[in-house]
């Protein structure tokens, strides 16, 4: 299905910003191919520049505060989506101006929502035949959201989780390949996202387009991302998230916090509750085990090079916690995975709040660790 002539007449402005990176003239042939006007660059950080002079981090990931001069210039040509590609180009960040309310910036775990939407939208009107969706994947790295999976539980389609770090989703999208399956969406949750599978590897310059092309498409019918999203949340279930980390520079007292988890109630007995929540099964992929299964061995693949833990709650919250193979981090990933008709998103808050923070007090104590907390 194409939407060019769509995009000639879109209203819409975007503003891109590259991150004193090498995006800006990539982003600006995609959208000049998807037939947009071009997006209006931060003037600033257009342009490589090895000491990101502009930014205090120059990962958009970090959210509102990285994104200053892109407010302030999205405010003055009176725009209403802010694109952010990192340095690299390979992942993406969004903004929207939602009225009377400010900028809503989207997590990846949002972002994916919207996209694997889409793209599987896109997909359904070019097979109308029901069949087809049985050769149809979308992938995620364990530690990002569920939402594919509740999309897939719906529509008919396979959706499978790999390894974090998008090389093993390469590595499964070549193998589907090879059995005639199509992979039309992946994405893990630190922004990085991969719109069909002509090459395997995140993209933000693509992923930013399409998104574009997204909005346009929302806004003929008069709704904007965020209340797409909403739409997506009621028909699939909500997905409320939590990713952070905290700081540990002392690599035994890591070890130690893993190995009092993996006997927490006794040799070789994990924790059995929570915030005085269930814990239904454990997989931890550092040793091979998980719960879930009969033979008790993770369908993952076993990874020594560090430690991540996966908490499945009664409660339907899901948790990770996982060493960083890059800096000296314990981050930790909670997730409710609501049922559709759980509309009421405080409350789901709140119960994530609540075992998010038993997550780091019992499992983690950050006082006696002398765990440095992610400052916002």
């Amino acid at each position: 299905m194409s939407f060019r002539d769509l995009n000639r007449k879109c209203s819409l402005k975007f503003i891109h910003s590259s991150f004193h990176g090498v995006g800006h003239t990539f982003v600006q042939q995609a959208f000049q191919v998807f037939g947009f006007a071009p997006p209006i660059a931060v003037p600033e950080q257009k342009d490589p520049d090895p000491n990101f002079s502009s930014v205090r981090c120059p990962n958009p990931e970090e959210g509102e505060s990285v994104l200053e001069l892109a407010l302030l210039l999205a405010e003055r040509e009176n725009a209403r989506i802010i694109l952010a590609t990192d340095p690299d180009a390979d992942r993406l960040a969004v903004a929207e101006k939602c009225d009377g309310c400010g900028w809503k910036v989207f997590s990846g775990n949002e972002l994916a929502a919207l996209l694997g939407w889409w793209m599987f939208f896109n997909w359904k009107e070019n097979h109308l035949d029901p069949a087809d969706t049985q050769n149809v994947y979308m992938l995620a790295t364990t530690v990002s959201s569920k939402v594919l999976q509740a999309f897939a539980r719906i529509e008919g389609f396979h959706f499978e989780e790999t390894l974090p770090g998008f090389k093993w989703i390469g590595n499964r999208i070549h193998d589907l390949s090879r059995t005639g399956s199509r992979v039309i969406f992946a994405f893990e949750e630190s922004i990085g996202f991969l719109c069909g599978s002509m090459v395997p590897e995140k993209d933000g310059v693509s992923a930013a387009v399409v998104v574009a092309e997204m909005a346009a498409y929302l806004h003929g019918k008069s709704l904007s991302l965020n209340q797409q999203l909403h739409n997506i949340y009621r028909t699939y279930g909500y997905h409320v998230s939590k990713t952070s980390y905290v700081v540990c520079n002392d690599p035994p007292t890591i070890q130690r916090i893993f190995g009092r988890i993996r006997n927490f109630d006794g040799a070789g007995s994990y924790p059995k509750t929570c915030g005085g929540v269930r814990i239904v099964h454990v997989r931890d992929v550092t040793t091979g085990y998980d719960s879930s299964q009969p033979d008790l061995r993770s369908v993952l693949p076993v990874s020594r090079s560090g430690h991540m833990i996966t908490f499945a709650l009664q409660n339907g919250v899901v948790a990770t916690l996982r060493t960083s193979g890059t800096e000296p981090k314990i981050k930790y990933y909670t997730e409710f995975c609501a049922a559709p008709g759980q509309s009421d998103v405080s409350r789901l808050e709140a119960e994530l709040q609540k075992v998010t923070d038993a997550l780091l007090d019992e499992f983690l104590e950050p006082d006696k660790n002398h765990l440095i907390r992610r400052s916002v």
